[in-house]
């Protein structure tokens, strides 16, 4: 089974939301939507519910209208497939798949990431001395160009600072990084967040995220106001973790990949 963490540029309009919901199916495991963002992450199941999530977004936004405060190459911004049986192959295959088609389709410039190369190399790189791998060699009027990933299970995760310390959760960011931990200090709103991608879970999950953050902006005056996952945790991580934990760092059982599949609707 494919895992497919596709996130659209757009995280303020409801109805727009829902339309594009709507175009998932039941194929939708979770929407996380964010407003100061301007950014919504859809997890979904299988190669038909992005592709039909895919073309709703570039027929209905235009990124030219965006705003927001988290980096984007489009509005179809990121579309990550991951294989939930472990088979890599599986997931470049799919990769490959929806990149040709969005290309073709939908004249949307595509940039492949995986083993070749890091979704940072492209977001750096694209356009400026990066070629789209398919599409157009130069951005969609409308839709800027898209990045298609095949990757391991990976943990989105957000923990929360006071807006006073945007400077702190920059430095914090840049002081926790390291293999298998990706962050960035950010304003949001009247906060301010260090925000983090854990490419290695097992190894570094939400809890040592959580710890590291929070000992670095104590240790400069600024306390943790909360933490946020964003999407879906992997079972086997949720529960390396104390359940005493669980609803200080934003989790649950009903937050797993697997308790969603087993959940989801038929129709």
């Amino acid at each position: 089974m494919l895992e497919c963490v596709v996130n659209i540029s757009e995280g303020k309009d409801e109805d727009v939301l829902a339309a594009l919901r709507d175009a998932c199916g039941p194929d939708l495991l979770d929407l996380h939507c964010d407003p100061d963002h301007n950014r919504s992450v859809f997890t979904l199941v299988g190669e038909m519910a992005p592709r039909r999530l895919a073309q709703a977004a570039v027929a209905t936004l235009d990124l030219n209208e965006h705003e927001g405060v988290h980096p984007r190459l489009g509005i179809v911004d990121v579309v990550p497939f991951i294989s939930l049986d472990g088979i890599e192959t599986d997931a470049v295959r799919a990769r490959d798949a929806f990149a040709k088609w969005a290309g073709e389709t939908l004249t949307l410039p595509c940039f492949t990431y995986g083993d070749h190369r890091s979704l940072p190399e492209v977001r750096r790189e694209a356009f400026n001395g990066l070629a789209p791998d398919t599409g157009p060699n130069s951005p969609h009027p409308t839709a800027g160009a898209c990045a298609v990933g095949a990757r391991p299970l990976l943990v989105a995760y957000n923990v929360w600072l006071p807006g006073t310390c945007l400077e702190v959760a920059r430095e914090v960011a840049r002081s926790i990084r390291q293999p298998g931990l990706r962050a960035l200090g950010l304003r949001v709103g009247d906060r301010t967040q260090v925000s983090m991608n854990l490419t290695e879970p097992a190894n570094l999950g939400p809890e040592q995220a959580f710890d590291l953050v929070a000992g670095l902006a104590t240790d400069h005056g600024c306390a943790v106001q909360g933490a946020e996952l964003v999407g879906l945790i992997p079972a086997t991580v949720l529960h390396t973790i104390s359940p005493d934990r669980w609803e200080e760092l934003d989790l649950g059982e009903e937050c797993t990949i697997e308790w969603r599949i087993a959940h989801r609707s038929p129709n």
